[in-house]
């Protein structure tokens, strides 16, 4: 791999990184959650795993002195910028290169790929060109292409959120938390478009959350997202709500709200969620408000996996080996200051089956 390491300070446009090997803590629960790695004054927010184990995370451009993008957790608890130093280049320089992430929120390796969502909404301060799919061969370790999405699949205040790769469709699907609505990448002829775009279903459904007592004014629209591969569903919600949606992938085209939104059904009434992911019968999903880690079973029950110090605004979830890893971004706290903040990675088993 042709990166470098990133350590030093935020002043510096890079950061240290702390690490405890096999650091494991007890949730309130008494589940066991073990520390996977933290880095202090970089705030992050995705993760994922690849199939071979390899931990990747994602560092969101919402202030000066983020020094990567996109990075992989060694081994030994470093955080190295991925796939190389010089793809990283941007968040902190703030260039505008196509060949160089700008604002990544989202990072998930399906097979033999990492996909890379680029915003390119750096700061929120609107869309500078294309939102963006870097698609990394995990292999090489190489770009291998660049997926954009079309004028008519975004907003000039678009926050192109997450994301989930469908192999039976040959489509991406993702969401849209600035400006709501769900967009869909189609590989086949790399075309995109939106769906529900400003619908009750993807728009938030309250102004304001109370994270444990603490007031969140921010409005997030459609934010987590989910695929159920074996019965061909997909599931939506937004950060700001409690309504737990889901579609048929075969009613998924290019069409009115009104045409696609009778296909849209209700599944559940839920927490405020973040992460979210679909495994085995069971969506994953955050409480924000609780700062708990849930899943809802198939037959709708809402069970707790998680909860206690070791979460903190549970943003992002993968699962790998039995298990679910997820990022505490610590939005609630985050402020435009985070140097002396710590960010953890955790994972921690699946429920029995």
């Amino acid at each position: 791999m042709n990166s470098k390491r990133v350590k030093s300070t935020v002043t510096a446009a890079v950061l240290t990184a702390f690490f405890s090997v096999n650091a494991f803590a007890q949730s309130a629960l008494g589940s066991k959650v073990e520390l996977i790695g933290e880095i202090k004054g970089t705030q992050i927010t995705g993760v994922t795993v690849s199939n071979d184990g390899r931990v990747f995370v994602n560092a969101p451009n919402w202030r000066d002195g983020v020094g990567f993008s996109v990075a992989q957790i060694t081994n030994t608890g470093e955080f190295v910028a991925y796939p190389n130093s010089k793809t990283n280049e941007c968040v902190a320089q703030s260039k505008v290169r196509k060949d160089c992430f700008l604002a990544v929120q989202s990072v998930v390796a399906h097979n033999d790929k990492l996909y890379v969502l680029d915003t390119r909404n750096p700061k929120f301060q609107g869309v500078v060109d294309a939102p963006r799919l870097f698609v990394v061969d995990l292999a090489s370790n190489e770009i291998e292409g660049i997926l954009l999405l079309s004028e008519d699949a975004y907003h000039t205040d678009s926050y192109i959120n997450d994301l989930r790769v469908d192999e039976k469709t040959n489509r991406i699907y993702m969401t849209d938390s600035a400006h709501a609505g769900l967009v869909i990448y189609n590989l086949d002829d790399n075309t995109s478009y939106r769906i529900l775009d400003n619908h009750e279903t993807t728009k938030a459904e309250v102004e304001l959350l109370s994270i444990q007592g603490k007031p969140f004014s921010m409005t997030v629209q459609s934010d987590g997202i989910a695929l159920d591969t074996l019965n061909e569903t997909l599931y939506f919600h937004a950060l700001s709500g409690y309504s737990l949606y889901a579609i048929n992938t075969s009613d998924i085209k290019k069409a009115s709200n009104e045409e696609v939104a009778k296909k849209v059904r209700k599944v559940a009434t839920t927490g405020a969620p973040d992460g979210m992911i679909y495994h085995e019968g069971n969506v994953y999903l955050a409480d924000l408000e609780k700062q708990e880690v849930q899943y809802l079973t198939p037959s709708l029950d809402l069970r707790t996996l998680v909860k206690g110090d070791v979460v903190s605004w549970a943003d992002t979830f993968s699962i790998y080996n039995n298990a679910l890893y997820y990022t505490n971004s610590k939005i609630q706290d985050a402020g435009s200051n985070v140097s002396d903040m710590t960010f953890e990675v955790y994972k921690t088993a699946l429920p029995a089956r």
